[in-house]
C-alpha cells in the first residue's frame, strides 16, 4: 500500500506537492476504509482518495506521476541516448532545465519502504531504496551519477548481501537513463528485500485508467480466464438493477491470408512477442462476448442475447471498471482512475464505490472526478480525509491540498455547496 508520494517539477507540479494517504483520527468507516499496517508506528492508511479540481487544474497530472513511475520501472531503452521520457514543468525558464523529483513511501505486506528518484530528460541523478526496521530508514541501494556513469552502492550490513560480481554486473547494465530495477533484472542474484519492493512496484500499481481507454477488450479476456470474476460481475449488475443474467466470452481463431499477415508484420500492428505466432499460425484470436438479458412481461420471463455492439456505453463502462476494480481488490493493488464518472449515472458511481469499499482488501483507489454529488456523501459513505483538491495559479503551477486542511470543515452544512462557491478554491484563499 502507498503511504505518501512527493512530486516536484513534473508536468504542472513545479513546486513540491505531497499526497499523503495516512488516515486521520476520524473513526468513521474505520473497519472498511482504513488499513492498519503492522509496522512500529501502526500506520493507518486510506483505501480511497478522491481528487477534485476545475478543468486543467492538474488533477490528472497527479495520476500521471504514478503512471510515469510504473512505466519507468520497466523501461529498457536500447541506448543511453534515448532519454528518460520524463516531462518537467515547462512554463518557467529555469524549471525546464532542473531535475524532476519523486519520493514514494509504500508497504510490501507490513515492510515499509522509501524510494527516491531524481532525473531529467536525459539522466538519472539519484535513485535510492531504503526500508524500515524502526523509525529510521535503512539504505538498501543508492545509485548516483558520476562522470556520466551510474555508480551503485549496496548496504551489505543491514540489507541484501551483494557479491562484487553482481554489483559490477548491475553497474555495467545500468544505463544513465534507466531504472536500477531494469539493470537488476539482468543480473543473476538473490536480493530478497530489493526484489520484494521491485515486484510490488511493478505488479501492484496498475497503469492509469483514463476516459479514452477502452477497457472492454481487457474485461473480455479477464472474464474468459476467470469465472469467479463473471460471478462477481453478475452479482454487482443484479444489485445495481441491470437485467443482465449471464456473461459469456469465447475466443475464436480466424485464419488470415498471406497478404494480410505481411501487412500486419510490415506495419508493426501487433507486439513483437506476437509476430512469431502470427507467422507460424497465420491466424488471430478474436474475443466474442455475449450478455444475456432476462426480462419479464405479461407472457412471463424471457431471455435475450446481446452482443457488445448492442450494449450501452454505461453497461460497457461498468463492465470494464468493475473488472479492473475486482482485480485491484484481488491483488491488493493501487489503482488510479481519471474522471471515473464518464458514462456512469451518479447513482451507479455511488454503488460502485460502495461495493468497492465494503470488500475487505489492501487495495487503494485514487480517482479524479467532476461529480461533486459525491461531496454530499462525506460523512455518510466517504471519509473527510479522502477528499483532495488541485488548483492552478496564474503561473500555471498546480497546488494540491486536502479537505481536512481547512479550518471549520465540521461546521460546514454542505461541503458540496461550499465547493461550488469556491470555498476551497483560490478566489477566497485556502483558509488554512
Amino acid at each position: 500500500m502507498i503511504q505518501e508520494i512527493k512530486i516536484k517539477n513534473f508536468l504542472s507540479f513545479k513546486d513540491e506537492v505531497v499526497l499523503n494517504l495516512e488516515a486521520s483520527n476520524d473513526k468513521f468507516a474505520e473497519d472498511c476504509q482504513v488499513i492498519t499496517m503492522n509496522d512500529n508506528a501502526k500506520t493507518r492508511l486510506l483505501r480511497l482518495g478522491i481528487v477534485y479540481g476545475y478543468n486543467a487544474s492538474g488533477k490528472t497530472n497527479l495520476l500521471r506521476a504514478f503512471d510515469f513511475l510504473s512505466f519507468f520501472w520497466s523501461y529498457d531503452p536500447n541506448s543511453s541516448d534515448m532519454g528518460t521520457t520524463v516531462r518537467p514543468f515547462r512554463l518557467n525558464s529555469s524549471s525546464s532545465q532542473e531535475p524532476t523529483r519523486f519520493d514514494l513511501v509504500f508497504f510490501v505486506d507490513d515492510t515499509k519502504y522509501y524510494y527516491q528518484l531524481e532525473l531529467d530528460s536525459k539522466n538519472v541523478f539519484l535513485e535510492k531504496l531504503s526500508y524500515y526496521k524502526s523509525t529510521q530508514p535503512i539504505m538498501l541501494f543508492e545509485r548516483v551519477m558520476r562522470n556520466e556513469q551510474s555508480e551503485i552502492t549496496f548496504n551489505n550490513q543491514n540489507g541484501d548481501k551483494v557479491a562484487t560480481v553482481v554489483k559490477d554486473k548491475i553497474t555495467v547494465e545500468c544505463l544513465k537513463n534507466m531504472s536500477f530495477f531494469v539493470a537488476r533484472d539482468k543480473a543473476n542474484a538473490h536480493l530478497p528485500l530489493i526484489d520484494a519492493a521491485k515486484v510490488w512496484l511493478r505488479n501492484h500499481i496498475i497503469r492509469l485508467i483514463h476516459p479514452q481507454i477502452d477497457l472492454t477488450g481487457y474485461a473480455q479476456m479477464a472474464t474468459y480466464q476467470d469465472k469467479s470474476l463473471v460471478s462477481y460481475l453478475l452479482d454487482f449488475l443484479h444489485t445495481a438493477d441491470f437485467n443482465v443474467t449471464n456473461i459469456t466470452t469465447d475466443i475464436i481463431s480466424e485464419k488470415l491470408s498471406d497478404d494480410v499477415v505481411k501487412y500486419i508484420i510490415d506495419n508493426n500492428v501487433v507486439p513483437a512477442n506476437e509476430r512469431e505466432r502470427l507467422l507460424s499460425e497465420k491466424s488471430y484470436n478474436r474475443s466474442i462476448t455475449t450478455f444475456k438479458h432476462t426480462v419479464e412481461d405479461e407472457s412471463g420471463e424471457k431471455s435475450y442475447d446481446f452482443s457488445l455492439g448492442e450494449e450501452s456505453f454505461g453497461t460497457l463502462k461498468t463492465f470494464g471498471i468493475e473488472t479492473v476494480l475486482y482485480q485491484a481488490v484481488q491483488n491488493n493493488a493501487f489503482l488510479p482512475i481519471d474522471e471515473i464518472e464518464s458514462s456512469l449515472h451518479p447513482k451507479l458511481l455511488e454503488k460502485i464505490l460502495f461495493e468497492y469499499l465494503k470488500t475487505p482488501s489492501r487495495s487503494q483507489v485514487i480517482m479524479t472526478t467532476h461529480n461533486d454529488g459525491l461531496l454530499d456523501l462525506v460523512g455518510d459513505l466517504i471519509r473527510k480525509d479522502s477528499i483532495w483538491f488541485t488548483e492552478k495559479d496564474k503561473a500555471g503551477i498546480t497546488d494540491l491540498y486536502k479537505l481536512t486542511d481547512f479550518r471549520g470543515v465540521n461546521r460546514i452544512s454542505s461541503i458540496r455547496e461550499a465547493y461550488r462557491n469556491k470555498r476551497f478554491g483560490a478566489t477566497m484563499g485556502h483558509g488554512k
